[in-house]
């Protein structure tokens, strides 16, 4: 039964092999096979698979001790990475961080956090987030299939506002439509759904992630953080997955000019340890108060050491940089490939955070779902990893390793052109 069981786990994987060893942007199967993994552990391996730095880092770690929980005995680790993150944040008001496992656990917490800080209970949200898989997380998070189906009831007070999708927002406006649509109905929601004086904080990615790399359009989130200013609501910016240099900037809210007033952040602060954490204005964190937030794992010593590491890194090798020419690499093939495939609806992104959106219709925008899952079973079989986003599974997102060479991102982005024009061809002969 237990044999059965796992082997049906593996079945329902992106690849069915098993790993052996990877660095960089390499995997390699216990076949022998090699893999360009542009898929990063979904967004967590910023610094690619087994960087030197982040081994040594964890191995003398765990030689001098793996656990204490930090409000029994502190550590150091802990102490450097808060102090560290702080200083990075933006924004000039003194800052406190705590650490804790994964990127759902960090939202709880945040939430926590602004729900003790003001007094109040609504948190607003937006279509299309992901925010995590337990209750408030999940509460937060947008997507139906496969994350909420069958998995209520929710938590109360969460009240949801369209986030500006601009591709797909209806009439298909420009940006400056979109902008200011989106904004009307985000202070709609104050009259319809939840008092200003009952609302503790406003969640948002600054580009969302599931949603298929989502660019809000400029000024928007400004609008929004204006206004939560205005009526004394937070704001918590989750960069579980746009944070580390992803963008270019290490936070992206930095590209959009805003200073959240908590941060949450995940994925590739420990190149693939369990860690995540919450940043935020001082006397904000402080309101929480002692043991409100926290677990015994939370913040684990040899986890806190992988991620000083992975900052080494980050400033030794110039990640953010790296981050938009891989950008620039990525645009300017795709826009190309867009050229050549009428499935090329929409490329967007910033940095290294880029996607492309397929359509099966230029004019109606009909999603091409099918053709999306045939074009990364295509790309899997001639060794490049990549997987959907898109509340339609229709979106191809790079969460690549920043560590990636050129030569190995064109190598993989050959790979993929074929496969596209090789759907592209497909989908025009049986229609």
């Amino acid at each position: 039964m237990e044999t059965s069981v796992a082997k049906a786990k593996v079945d329902r994987t992106l690849i069915p092999t098993i790993i052996k060893e990877a660095t960089g942007a390499l995997i390699t199967d216990i076949d022998g096979n090699t893999f360009i993994d542009l898929a990063g552990g979904v967004g967590v391996l910023n610094v690619g698979h087994s960087h030197p730095l982040v081994v040594d880092a964890i191995r003398e770690a765990a030689l001098n001790f793996t656990h204490t929980d930090l409000t029994v005995v502190p550590y150091e680790s802990y102490i450097l990475l808060a102090e560290k993150l702080c200083n990075r944040a933006p924004g000039s008001d003194p800052k406190k961080a705590c650490f804790l496992n994964s990127g759902a656990e960090a939202v709880e917490s945040a939430v926590k956090i602004a729900r003790k800080a003001t007094g109040r209970r609504g948190i607003i949200c937006f279509e299309g987030a992901f925010h995590g898989r337990t209750l408030m997380a999940l509460s937060l998070t947008s997507k139906v299939k496969p994350y909420k189906e069958g998995m209520g009831p929710f938590a109360p007070d969460v009240f949801r506002v369209p986030f500006p999708y601009s591709y797909r927002w209806p009439g298909f406006p420009n940006d400056e439509a979109v902008c200011s649509a989106a904004f009307e109905q985000f202070k709609r929601a104050f009259t319809t759904q939840v008092a200003p004086s009952e609302t503790a904080a406003v969640i948002l990615e600054p580009i969302q992630g599931e949603a298929g790399f989502i660019v809000p359009p400029p000024g928007f989130l400004q609008l929004v953080q204006d206004f939560c200013r205005e009526h004394g609501i937070l704001l918590i910016a989750d960069e579980v997955q746009t944070g580390f240099g992803r963008t270019g900037e290490f936070f992206a809210s930095d590209h959009f000019g805003i200073e959240p007033d908590l941060i949450t952040v995940g994925k590739s602060i420990a190149a693939g340890l369990p860690l995540s954490g919450v940043i935020g204005r001082a006397e904000l964190m402080d309101a929480a108060g002692d043991g409100a937030v926290g677990g015994t794992y939370v913040g684990n010593p040899v986890a806190c050491s992988a991620a000083l590491a992975v900052l080494d890194i980050y400033d030794q090798e110039n990640l953010g940089d790296r981050a938009v020419q891989i950008g620039h690499q990525l645009q300017q093939r795709l826009q190309k490939l867009a050229t050549n495939s009428p499935l090329v609806g929409e490329i967007r992104g910033v940095g290294a955070m880029t996607a492309f959106e397929l359509v099966r219709d230029h004019e109606t925008r009909e999603p091409a779902t099918d053709e999306t899952a045939a074009i990364i079973q295509k790309c899997l079989q001639r060794g490049v990893i990549i997987f959907k986003a898109g509340l339609y599974g229709n979106v191809i997102r790079f969460l690549l390793p920043l560590v990636i060479t050129p030569e190995q991102l064109d190598e993989a982005l050959d790979v993929i052109e074929q496969a596209v024009m090789e759907v592209t061809a497909e989908m025009y002969t049986t229609r």
